[in-house]
Formats: C-alpha cells, sequence, structure tokens
C-alpha cells in the first residue's frame, strides 16, 4: 500500500479508521441493553473525552512507527473481536484497544520501537496499566500476530475499497440507521483467502 507513506494517504487512512471505530463503538454502545458484556481490563469508568479521531492522530504523531503497523493494528482488532465476541468494541474500550493494537504491531513489525512507558504517555494511561492491557490482548489474540503477505494485502484491498466507496464525511445522521459492513475477517488457515462479511 504505497499511498501509506505519504501524509496525505496516512491522513486518509487515520480518518477512515477513526470513522469506522466510531461507527462500530456507537453500533455496539446501542447493541450492549440486549448483550451481556464482559467488562475487562479494556473498559474504562467513563468514555474518554478526546475522539477516536484525535486518539489516532495523537497515536501517528508521537508514536512514529511504521505506515503498515496501522494497518496491522486493524488486523489485530479484527481478530480480536472475533476471537473474544463477548467483549465488543464500544466507547468505553475502543481507545485502549487502539492504543494496545497499535504498540503490538510496532513491536511485532518495527526495527525500532518505544517501550510501553512510552504509548503509555501516549495514551494516557500508566505503565502498569499498559502492561495489563498488553498482555490481555495477546492473549484475546491468542498469540497470533503473524500477518501474511496475502492476508496484509487483502485488508489493504479492503480498506482501499471501503475509503473509496465510502466517504467518512458522508456518515448517517442516525445511529439507528447504521447497517454498514463494518469489518471483514479473513480466515488466514491453510493457503485458503476465504472472506467473511460480517455486519455490525
Amino acid at each position: 500500500m504505497a499511498e501509506l507513506e505519504n501524509p496525505n494517504g496516512m491522513r486518509k487512512l487515520i480518518t477512515f479508521l477513526s470513522s469506522l471505530l466510531q461507527r462500530v463503538a456507537e453500533s455496539n454502545d446501542l447493541n450492549r441493553q440486549s448483550i451481556p458484556l464482559k467488562v475487562s481490563v479494556f473498559h474504562g469508568l467513563t468514555r474518554p473525552t478526546i475522539s477516536i479521531e484525535s486518539y489516532l492522530e495523537r497515536i501517528f504523531k508521537y508514536a512514529n512507527c511504521s505506515p503498515s503497523c496501522f494497518v496491522v493494528a486493524y488486523v489485530y482488532l479484527d481478530r480480536f473481536a472475533q476471537r473474544q465476541p463477548s467483549l465488543p468494541i464500544n466507547s468505553f474500550n475502543v481507545h485502549r484497544l487502539l492504543i494496545t493494537s497499535v504498540m503490538v504491531a510496532a513491536k511485532f513489525l518495527d526495527d525500532l520501537y518505544y517501550n510501553n512507558a512510552y504509548y503509555a504517555k501516549v495514551g494516557g494511561i500508566s505503565t502498569a496499566e499498559m502492561n495489563y492491557l498488553e498482555v490481555d490482548f495477546l492473549f484475546g489474540l491468542g498469540f497470533h500476530l503473524n500477518v501474511s503477505p496475502p492476508t496484509f494485502h487483502t485488508y489493504c484491498s479492503s480498506l482501499q475499497r471501503e475509503m473509496l466507496l465510502e466517504s467518512p464525511l458522508d456518515l448517517p445522521s442516525s445511529s439507528s440507521s447504521l447497517s454498514l459492513k463494518i469489518r471483514s475477517y479473513f480466515n488466514e488457515d491453510e493457503s485458503s483467502q476465504q472472506q467473511q462479511q460480517l455486519a455490525v
């Protein structure tokens, strides 16, 4: 995804990912009355005051990780949501899941990366909390961190297609009209690349 190397491409990706995560969180907030939720270390007591987009921009600005980390973080969030259906992404946990997924992606992909204390400062949490989040996230993923080149390409293509089809500025005004295909789960078993669309 060569577009990620230029600043405008990254800004578009950050805007789109934050819009996507915002819609997922809002949708799951609405559904939380009907679905029993498990509270985890990712849940805050209150909703953070910083928007998802501002938070993601902050991570991008200070983490100095490669652009690929944001795509891989998206893959990790997708895997996490698939493996942990009782922990849906909502407005109480999305920020902590974001900082953790980007940090884990940077550690796995990049040769040079910051330590947990630095990511904790960027994320506005304590180092001890960042450590707990990392461990819980890794167990939540089943330590399935490798993203094969075909899977990476598939997610990039899916993101590019969605970014072209849907402008984040053209969001529905009401949450009740939310019938969007929010994320894709890609099965990496053996060499088959099977795509299943999951609707939120």
